[in-house]
């Protein structure tokens, strides 16, 4: 994806996001990325999450991300219903600015499968 086109196609995440949790701030990575992990994990802790528990879901929505492009597969959930999986190949992508926008395609890509209606083409 061209650098300006991942550019437009973040901000329109980070806006939508904005919208949908009504705050007055754009989201930055980490926070998209918790946001995907409980997305994942299907379940609201009224009192809520740890900052272990945020790790892993950061985690969880990392290795989703990662699964459309088949780094990682799902292999299923625990006794808990957190979502697991398992690396199928290496990742390959060096550098933490390469990584970003690997992970920034890959947020885009998932909001465009998860929320069709708001990201239409």
């Amino acid at each position: 994806m061209d650098t300006w086109a991942l550019d437009f196609e973040w901000l329109r995440v980070r806006h939508f996001v904005k919208e949908r949790m009504n705050r007055s701030e754009l989201p930055d990575l980490n926070a998209i990325l918790l946001l995907i992990g409980i997305q994942e994990l299907g379940l609201i802790k009224p009192e809520g999450f740890t900052k272990e528990e945020k790790q892993d879901l950061m985690h969880v929505a990392t290795c989703q991300l990662l699964s459309q492009r088949e780094y990682y597969s799902f292999i299923g959930r625990d006794q808990d219903g957190w979502p697991h999986y398992e690396m199928i190949k290496p990742f390959t992508v060096k550098g933490v600015k390469d990584q970003e926008i690997l992970i920034k395609e890959l947020i885009s890509e998932y909001f465009k499968t998860n929320f069709p209606q708001d990201f239409k083409e």
